[in-house]
């Protein structure tokens, strides 16, 4: 006898336009993407990574200043984003910041963390408001998976103890980023802005302190 009744899964609990939300996070994995698997050189990825924030700055202008109301960002955007710049345009600025500033090693999984680790943060957690901390679960999962992607990039330059050390300082800067969204001056500091660079930093601080390897680009 079939049953109509919804499923108590994992996506159960998650909206349509949330779903939407995190996909579009995960297809910002190929931007990274096209320098390791050699696509572009580093120096060709910055500029990629350019031309996304202008378009992404583009669109904003046209949402904030001009006021058109395209339906799509009745999807791609939360209630307290309607008056400022949306996730995905802060999502672009991030990746493309750590990518100008900081070497390969520490850019590349600084930017996965944030287009792998959080859309799994988000669905594994129901949504939260400004202010409020994700469980403890849900900041499990975000540390477990930035730990996984960051290994396989600081292992190989700085070694297997510091490069570790590396990887989880990368991690718990992501994780502490998207398990609290503190509000300024009634503007929100979205994950999405915080991610790359609290990941970048972290990691940038320890191989500065042990010269193990590079840390700018």
């Amino acid at each position: 006898m079939s049953s109509s009744q919804p499923s108590n899964g994992v996506l159960s609990g998650v909206s349509r336009s949330e779903l939407k939300r995190r996909l579009v996070h995960v297809s910002g994995t190929g931007l990274p993407l096209l320098y390791v698997l050699g696509f572009v050189t580093w120096t060709q990825l910055g500029y990629v990574m350019l031309l996304a924030s202008a378009i992404a700055a583009g669109l904003e202008f046209v949402r904030l200043v001009v006021g058109l109301d395209w339906s799509i960002y009745d999807d791609l955007t939360r209630s307290y984003e309607q008056s400022n710049v949306a996730g995905y345009a802060l999502f672009v600025f991030s990746i493309t910041a750590v990518v100008l500033a900081f070497a390969p090693h520490i850019a590349v999984p600084a930017a996965l963390m944030l287009t792998i680790g959080d859309p799994i943060s988000g669905v594994l957690g129901t949504t939260r408001e400004a202010g409020e901390p994700k469980r403890l679960r849900t900041l499990g999962a975000m540390f477990t998976v930035c730990l996984v992607v960051s290994v396989p990039f600081l292992l190989p330059v700085a070694g297997i103890a510091i490069g570790l050390a590396a990887s989880v300082a990368a991690a718990l800067g992501a994780t502490l980023a998207d398990g609290f969204k503190p509000v300024i001056a009634g503007y929100v500091v979205d994950d999405n802005l915080s991610i790359p660079p609290a990941a970048s930093v972290a990691a940038g601080v320890v191989l500065a302190a042990t010269g193990a390897a590079p840390v700018f680009g």
